[in-house]
């Protein structure tokens, strides 16, 4: 008896990478490395990832249907990287992209982009535009509202419960809850050497006030008086 060859259906590759640049230009870059840094920072001990310039598959079987969004935030899954996102194997769309845009990129990013994270559920899509090139404000927010997306108008990320600035060319994040911006790393490098600083002033304060009374208790030793006792006694009373 014959047994016909079983065919196994080929394995579907999902890039990691095309080849092409990270962003068009520095300041592109940077704007996007901070605000990726930030809100990982952030969302720190949730469950929730912070991705950057990573291929977004939003079609299973289908690797040419993708996009990287040059931010995107996802919660409900696990935290960490990844080499790329498959919305059909973490359950979940991310809740708010941003994208650093330009007057390259414009179109693609005012249209297909737009509509394409509208159609997958993406709560909130922001487009920050570093230079000024094109938005006159640089930055310009949508939010889901049904089936479309409204223009953001009050400066608010819901889902990250955080107030969307400009702050020159990089974005600024501001909790909703104590007002605090939440700060760059220069920024936190600059907090951690003055705390520091503060900390061992605070010290060296200490460590002369200590001084400063045993050189008193010495003075009335040498007068014959036992300051020692002199404070037991009082306590005492």
């Amino acid at each position: 008896m014959a047994i016909a060859p079983t065919t196994q259906p080929a394995q579907i590759f999902y890039p990691s990478s095309d080849g092409e640049p990270v962003a068009e230009t520095y300041i592109h870059f940077y704007a996007l490395l901070v605000t990726l840094e930030v809100l990982r920072q952030y969302l720190e001990g949730r469950q929730a990832t912070v991705l950057g310039n990573q291929f977004l598959y939003y079609a299973q079987g289908f690797p040419k249907l993708r996009v990287a969004p040059d931010v995107m935030v996802i919660f409900d899954v696990a935290p960490g990287g990844r080499d790329n996102y498959k919305t059909w194997e973490e359950g979940q769309v991310p809740f708010v992209i941003f994208e650093m845009t330009s007057k390259g990129t414009q179109n693609q990013d005012q249209h297909f982009k737009k509509t394409l994270y509208e159609q997958l559920g993406v709560q909130e899509y922001w487009l920050f535009d570093p230079k000024g090139e094109w938005i006159k404000q640089q930055l310009q927010g949508y939010r889901l509202r049904g089936e479309q997306y409204e223009p953001i108008t009050d400066g608010r990320s819901e889902p990250l419960q955080l107030r969307v600035e400009v702050d020159g060319q990089l974005l600024a994040f501001y909790r909703e809850d104590t007002g605090k911006k939440l700060l760059i790393p220069g920024e936190l490098a600059e907090a951690l050497q003055a705390e520091t600083l503060a900390r061992q002033q605070a010290e060296e304060r200490a460590e002369q006030a200590a001084l400063q009374v045993e050189q008193l208790k010495q003075r009335l030793r040498s007068l014959g008086i036992d300051p020692d006792a002199d404070l037991d006694s009082e306590s005492a009373l």
